[in-house]
């Protein structure tokens, strides 16, 4: 299974969470780059929930006919143990849409 593909949509692990984190195992997207991914044995992820909001920092996605929203304000960094089945792959759109969104969350 190949953990260092960006925009791999995958099963994870957050356990143990803090305060407001999203909790239970759940989906993710690999954010951080392959060069970086390949280096180190953690990965940037934002995880998906089933509770859409349209929020500036979210944006909706489809996985497997499942509408999902993309917490890019949940943005982890994960070893990738926590990662565990391999469920799909961003559409280039939706990819350019979670990158357009982190941007604008580090550039401001």
């Amino acid at each position: 299974m190949q953990k260092n593909e960006r925009f791999a949509v995958f099963w994870f692990d957050p356990e143990p969470t803090v305060g407001t984190e999203l909790r239970k195992i759940r989906p993710c997207i690999v954010v951080s780059p392959e060069i970086m991914n390949s280096a180190v044995r953690t990965v940037l992820v934002t995880p998906l929930t089933s509770t859409i909001k349209s929020w500036p920092f979210r944006t909706t996605v489809t996985i497997n006919g499942q509408k999902s929203s993309v917490a890019c304000d949940q943005l982890r960094s994960v070893d990738k143990s926590r990662l565990k089945e391999r469920i799909s792959t961003l559409k280039a759109s939706e990819s350019r849409a979670v990158l357009q969104i982190l941007q604008s969350l580090f550039a401001e």
